[in-house]
Formats: C-alpha cells, sequence, structure tokens
C-alpha cells in the first residue's frame, strides 16, 4: 500500500513539473506571470525577454488584444501622457501656424522639477505646430505646458479638458493632473488605456504625422534663426526596433523613477498594423533601454 501511495505521488510530481516545463494547453501561454492568448502566428517569448512590468499588444485596426501582462493595473504614465497633449491640441487648433509666447514663468517651474526640454527658450514665440514636435520628439515639457496655457488658460483647466477627452474615448481607469507625465500620485493610467488612446490618436493625420517623424527642424524664431533641430528620444533605437517582414511606424517614450521606463510604439508587420504600449522596466537613461529591448523581443515573434 504505501509502495502505490509513493508511485502516486511520484506521478503527480511529474505531471506538475510536465506543466511547469512550458508544455500548456495551447490557448493559455505564460508569457512574464501573466496569461497571454496565443494568436496567430504569434509565438511565445520567454519570461526572461521580458523586462516591463506591464504589457499591452494589440491590432491597431480592430483593437483587437493580443498579449496583455497586468494590462488593467494602475500605473504611472510619464511622458507617455504627451500623446493626450499633443492629440487635443491639435484636434482643437484650426491653424498650426499661430505663434505664441513661451513665457518666463513656464521654465522656472519645469527647471525645479528636472523635467526634459526639446531646447526652446524664455521669451521665445513659437509657432503651434513646433511646439507638436517639440513634446512628441524630444518630449519637450515646456512645448506642453505652453500648448496648455494656451488652449485652456492654465495647466489645472486643461488637465480637465485631457480627462474628458479620456473619458470620451473610453479610457476607464485614467486621471490626468498635468500636461507632461511628471510624477503626481493622483496622476495615473494603465497601459491598456494607453493603448486605447494612442489607437484613437493615430486615426487623425495630423497627429499621425507627428508620431511617425523621427526628427523635424523648427521654423525660425527670433531666438532661433535657424530653427531648432529636434530629434526623437527613439533616434538611437530606429534601426533595433525594425521588426522582420516590417517597418517601424512611430513611438513614445516616457521615464519617471516612479514610472520606470515606458513605451508606446506602433509597426507594421507583414501588411498588418500594431501597437505596444509596455511600462514599470528596471532602469533609467543611464541603464540599458528595457523598454526598447521589450519591444524589439515582442516584434520578433509576430
Amino acid at each position: 500500500m504505501k509502495r502505490k501511495r509513493v508511485w502516486l505521488l511520484i506521478i503527480i510530481l511529474a505531471a506538475v513539473l510536465w506543466v511547469k516545463g512550458g508544455y500548456c494547453f495551447p490557448e493559455d501561454i505564460p508569457f512574464g506571470g501573466a496569461v497571454f492568448r496565443e494568436v496567430s502566428n504569434l509565438r511565445q517569448v520567454s519570461d526572461q525577454k521580458i523586462y516591463s512590468n506591464f504589457v499591452i499588444l494589440a491590432e491597431q485596426k480592430t483593437g483587437k488584444i493580443l498579449m496583455n501582462k497586468q494590462g488593467n493595473q494602475k500605473i504611472y504614465p510619464a511622458s507617455l501622457t504627451k500623446i493626450m497633449t499633443v492629440l487635443l491640441a491639435v484636434e482643437s487648433v484650426s491653424n498650426d501656424d499661430r505663434e505664441i509666447l513661451l513665457s518666463q514663468d513656464i521654465f522656472q517651474s519645469l527647471a525645479q522639477r528636472h523635467a526634459s526640454m526639446a531646447g526652446f527658450l524664455p521669451g521665445e514665440k513659437v509657432k503651434l505646430k513646433d511646439l507638436y514636435y517639440g513634446a512628441m520628439l524630444p518630449s519637450g515639457a515646456e512645448c506642453c505646458l505652453g500648448l496648455a496655457k494656451y488652449l485652456a488658460g492654465s495647466e489645472e483647466k486643461f488637465a480637465v479638458l485631457m480627462n474628458q477627452k479620456a473619458k470620451e474615448i473610453g479610457m476607464k481607469h485614467t486621471n490626468f493632473v498635468n500636461s507632461t507625465g511628471l510624477h503626481d500620485p493622483q496622476h495615473v493610467s494603465t497601459a491598456e488605456d494607453l493603448m486605447i488612446l494612442l489607437r484613437y490618436a493615430l486615426e487623425n493625420p495630423r497627429f499621425r504625422k507627428v508620431f511617425e517623424a523621427m526628427q523635424y527642424r523648427t521654423e525660425a524664431t527670433q531666438k532661433h534663426p535657424e530653427g531648432l533641430l529636434l530629434r526623437s528620444t527613439l533616434t538611437d533605437y530606429k534601426d533595433q526596433l525594425k521588426p522582420k517582414n516590417g517597418r517601424f511606424l512611430g513611438g513614445k517614450t516616457g521615464y519617471t523613477k516612479e514610472a520606470g521606463l515606458c513605451l508606446a510604439s506602433w509597426v507594421n508587420i507583414s501588411g498588418k498594423e500594431y501597437i505596444l504600449v509596455t511600462a514599470g522596466a528596471r532602469g533609467d537613461h543611464q541603464t540599458r533601454p528595457f523598454h526598447v529591448l521589450d519591444a524589439e523581443s515582442i516584434y520578433q515573434e509576430l
């Protein structure tokens, strides 16, 4: 009898180890500690390759979610916030060539918080379209505050507009309190909500043109007679992000100490477009680009 019980325990243990070894039902594949549905030719990506704590991969056209790792969990969106800021601006402005003044107080508040800047200067008159690119490519916080104050009178009032838009397009777990993504405990979103935002924004041709750009030269101003050359924070990784059988179309990075490394990106693979949002990767601007490595790993498996 004892011998039978021993053999039964051995059989149970072997079965557990067999499942742990990766032999799972085809519809439920472990992925970074979360369950991912196998879709089409999407293959398993090793857990060891994924650094981000939060991942959403979706088809751009249909919104169908292909991968979901804690996609509905609260995150700090960092500079992915600027997707909403630029979207609201292009939807609200009919004349992109209108100039606005970037006041001194904008720069004082941002300098104290060590915000990323595009390179515009206090007292500079800048065209609205140049602020779109300044906010999106080098992640310039001065551009976001300039747009917020122009469109709503203050950043606080602009945040109200951001939240109204978020609710309108189905971002159910998002609350914006600023236009830049600088850390605030109440400034939160989810990877899935940010996917919804980017998918919606890409339907706007003017937004899409900005999001696709890797570099852009602004028009001449009194402080930059030759214009200002703006480069995307992804410029150095463009080749790395190019998927097999496809093209990298555009992306926006984000980082704060609290948010970790974040990335919202858009690719075309074998004629189909995908949106990937990752957040909460460890590291910073001095470490390896773990958010980029995650995008590279995931896109290579599509």
